[in-house]
């Protein structure tokens, strides 16, 4: 009974990593059809969508979230070496994955910001 409880949370986990992924890839798909389109005006008006929404504070809600989670799992795995009863072995596994994750995944936008800004400084004026 115990292997299934770990089992449906650890599956539970990665369906929200899943999901967050898809809606990630939404994210980017559309940033890329609002860069093609030649007048520059994203086809809907929506307030909330990433054509009206300035890089920076993009950028700055991704490292938001990456530091969030890279808390969570400090404070999850704090919990369990101090022997928190509500807090297992899984779970602080997963966050730490998590966490390795979004941090893999925050270094490599880094580095491809940088090569595009290399990119641009070595372009002929």
């Amino acid at each position: 009974m115990a292997s299934n409880t770990i089992s449906d949370t650890t599956r539970a986990d990665v369906q929200q990593v899943l999901t967050e992924m898809r809606e990630l890839k939404a994210r980017a798909q559309g940033f890329e059809a609002a860069q093609s389109s030649q007048d520059g005006v994203s086809a809907s008006a929506d307030v909330s969508s990433p054509a009206n929404t300035n890089f920076a504070d993009i950028l700055t809600r991704a490292v938001d979230q990456v530091n969030a989670v890279q808390k969570e799992s400090g404070r999850l795995s704090t919990a369990y070496q101090q022997g928190d009863p509500n807090v297992a072995l899984t779970q602080v596994v997963i966050a730490s994955e998590k966490a390795g994750v979004a941090f893999e995944a925050m270094n490599e936008v880094r580095n491809r910001l940088v090569n595009a800004y290399e990119d641009i400084m070595n372009m002929p004026i």
